[in-house]
């Protein structure tokens, strides 16, 4: 994933000179980074794809592949994605990029000398937390945590903590062991250009190019990408839809589904290839 930081060209790789790119990195949109798919698959002689699928930022990757690239894949699954990011999307990802921003040892994207544990691990510990929130389900947070406590402290003003509160701690510092503030920012920005009709025509027009034979799946309790961004999807797309129509995962998950529903995933999948 160009612009990640665990693999590809990223803000944390280093430059001509030696230096990592930090804030100096370019701006990255989710065709920049099919485009840098491509070249791999070129690289290793790869004509044409059995199958490409991919869930949220994948699913927008996987829809670019197949709308730009209608040639090299017979079979695409998209899950838990949506063909255009909205407004309300945009605005939950910028509140995790000013997290980020605001944080004092972010020192504008230039970070990289600070010493361990220095870093804008703060800033990026609370975007995660915002992501996660929107990753789960609000009926999953309260059947789970309900208004439990963390300790035998009280919160109600004795200085303890709801366990809701510490799950969020816990995910949220420990993402900053594995992953770079300014890749989260990059990664971000690049899901907040998705748009398939850009330049295109429209949506509509841009999915009906696509030739593909397609899985189209959403979740029912997704707050991130809600179902109407798959049904959207399903109801454009223009190649044959395995199923005849949006398959629709039950879930208490929310956008996490695809990820954790794993029978379900692998039956669906298995027919996509299959198909």
């Amino acid at each position: 994933m160009l612009g990640g930081c665990q693999g590809s060209t990223g803000p944390s790789s280093l430059d001509k000179n030696g230096r990592e790119y930090g804030p100096k990195f370019p701006y990255l949109t989710i065709r920049d980074q099919v485009a840098a798919q491509v070249a791999l698959a070129d690289a290793i002689g790869v004509a044409k794809w059995h199958s490409i699928i991919g869930g949220s930022m994948g699913g927008m990757n996987v829809l670019e592949w197949a709308i730009a690239h209608p040639e090299r894949m017979e079979r695409i699954g998209v899950f838990a994605a949506t063909a255009v990011t909205s407004a309300d999307q945009i605005a939950l990802n910028s509140v995790q990029v000013e997290a980020i921003r605001t944080d004092p040892a972010f020192n504008n994207g230039d970070y990289y000398d600070a010493k361990a544990g220095f870093g804008p691990h703060r800033g990026l510990a609370l975007a995660r937390r915002m992501a996660l929130l929107n990753y789960r389900s609000s009926n999953e947070l309260n059947a789970r945590f309900e208004r439990t406590w963390q300790s035998s402290v009280s919160p109600l003003g004795k200085g303890g903590r709801f366990a809701v509160e510490s799950y969020l701690d816990f995910h949220g510092n420990k993402f900053t062991r594995r992953f770079d503030a300014n890749s989260y920012i990059t990664l971000v920005e690049a899901m907040n250009s998705h748009d398939v009709g850009r330049g295109r025509g429209s949506v509509a027009e841009a999915l009906a190019s696509i030739r593909a034979k397609s899985l189209v799946v959403g979740i029912d309790s997704d707050r991130l990408f809600p179902l109407a961004d798959q049904a959207l999807i399903a109801e454009h797309i223009g190649g044959e839809l395995i199923g005849g129509e949006l398959r629709v995962i039950s879930s208490a998950f929310g956008h996490d589904g695809f990820l954790i529903e794993h029978k379900i995933m692998t039956d669906l999948i298995n027919e996509l290839l299959n198909s």
